[in-house]
């Protein structure tokens, strides 16, 4: 597979299908990446699991941090890398070793190793390289759009939902990030 580009379906399926998540470098500070990341998909649903050494047996946004992969006690269905591309072949190969091994390999953005994405895929498992779940989970289910990300309209008018709302992943999206539904609201509305 050609890791340039993801078709929305591939992102999407293993977004649908992923319960459990391994971030490996996840951080505990609140003002790092992995952290936006990891509270982010904790909060749409996901069983999220911090993996950091300098961190292990203490607890991040409730979660037990672990040093390992191979220290968690559960199957885990993806592998989230938050470290540089050198790192990234010997996490793939303690995947490989576990019992239950995960079905995807997620490497963040600007993380690409091409001979551990070779050795994932020659065992199985999928790959996605330099991209983010965070992002990608939000360009996908259109919530960024309704925050009013991307929609080429900008509006100070609070939104009429409060709270946390997690969107559908199963959602068609048009130019823009709009989707269809989202036109049709808007053009109801006059706008």
């Amino acid at each position: 597979m050609s890791h340039d580009a993801y078709p929305d379906s591939y992102i999407r399926g293993i977004l649908n299908t992923m319960k459990t998540i391994a971030m490996v470098g996840a951080s505990e500070k609140d003002n790092r990446p992995s952290y936006f990341a990891f509270k982010y998909l904790l909060e749409r649903g996901y069983r999220m699991i911090p993996v950091n050494p300098g961190h292990a047996g203490e607890t991040m946004l409730g979660q037990k941090v672990y040093a390992r992969l191979s220290d968690i006690p559960e199957p885990i269905d993806m592998v989230d890398i938050f470290r540089a591309s050198k790192y990234v072949l010997p996490i793939v190969q303690e995947a490989l070793s576990l019992k239950t091994r995960p079905q995807v390999i997620w490497m963040q953005l600007g993380i690409r190793n091409d001979e551990a994405a070779a050795l994932a895929e020659a065992n199985g498992m999928k790959v996605v390289m330099n991209r983010c779940p965070k992002i990608e989970y939000g360009r996908l289910s259109s919530e960024i759009a309704w925050l009013g990300v991307n929609t080429r309209t900008l509006s100070s008018k609070k939104p009429p939902m409060g709270g946390l709302q997690r969107m559908s992943l199963n959602r068609d999206s048009v130019p823009g990030g709009l989707t269809a539904a989202a036109n049709r609201a808007q053009r109801q509305d006059g706008s």
